[in-house]
């Protein structure tokens, strides 16, 4: 079973078990979060496309770590001109496990004190 979801304005490929690396969303280490923009579920011969969204999934995850990529060089010059310009970026992610794919559920039957962060919205 796997599905496709969108957060940070990409699209990752989410199986149980697997870490990926998305882009920086709020929270520490050890949150759980749902990704709520499943744009496809497969399970087995079974495929649901969302139009755009498939309503009825979730993506449970957990934060693993807040951290930033490799260093990327962006050097630019102008030739003759005596002119140049050395820059560089390092990208900050997170990284979540994916815990399991579930049908949403209403929250009442979770904790009250404590309520996971939907993500995935868009909204970092």
């Amino acid at each position: 079973m796997y599905a496709i979801v969108e957060c940070g304005g990409k699209q990752y490929k989410a199986e149980p078990g697997a870490l990926l690396k998305v882009e920086k969303m709020p929270g520490e280490a050890g949150d759980e979060i749902l990704l709520d923009r499943v744009l496809l579920v497969a399970d087995g011969d079974q495929i649901h496309v969302g139009r755009p969204l498939v309503e009825a999934k979730v993506v449970r995850a957990r934060i693993v770590e807040q951290g930033r990529g490799g260093k990327i060089l962006i050097f630019k010059y102008k030739r003759r001109k005596d002119s140049r310009k050395r820059q560089g970026h390092r990208q900050a992610y997170t990284a979540v496990k994916i815990e399991g794919i579930e049908d949403r559920a209403p929250m009442a039957s979770q904790d009250p004190g404590e309520e996971p962060k939907a993500a995935g919205n868009g909204e970092a």
